[in-house]
């Protein structure tokens, strides 16, 4: 057991929309990743997920209305719901969903990160 300083992981890696395993909370994962852009309208059918702002600023899309997500402040998107993550300058992110959540959810497209990698 030992503190998880967020900064030194994220400056492990670069690219963007590429979680990586910080660590494992019962059947979830901890995950860090940078955004830049926009990713893909998807939905989880058995998955909500909790995404943490840990620098910059997150707009969540849904199909009937937007969020923002500041630093500091995290937003759930219950299992289910469509949405599309979006950064219009780079935002570190943590991701708190279970084990089986792939980041594409519903869809499979070049984004779609089947082998995540432990930092």
């Amino acid at each position: 057991m030992k503190a998880i300083n967020l900064k030194d992981k994220f400056s492990h890696f670069s690219d963007y929309w590429n979680p990586r395993i910080l660590g494992e909370l019962n059947d979830c994962h901890i995950k860090a990743v940078k955004l830049k852009g926009e990713f893909v309208w998807h939905h989880h059918d058995n998955e909500d997920e909790l995404f943490f702002v840990a620098k910059g600023t997150l707009r969540m899309k849904f199909r009937d209305r937007e969020a923002l997500v500041r630093e500091g402040e995290f937003i759930i998107v219950p299992r289910g719901t469509e949405h599309c993550p979006v950064a219009d300058e780079e935002v570190h992110l943590i991701l708190m969903e279970p084990k089986s959540t792939l980041n594409t959810g519903n869809i499979t497209n070049e984004r779609t990160v089947a082998q995540l990698e432990h930092i």
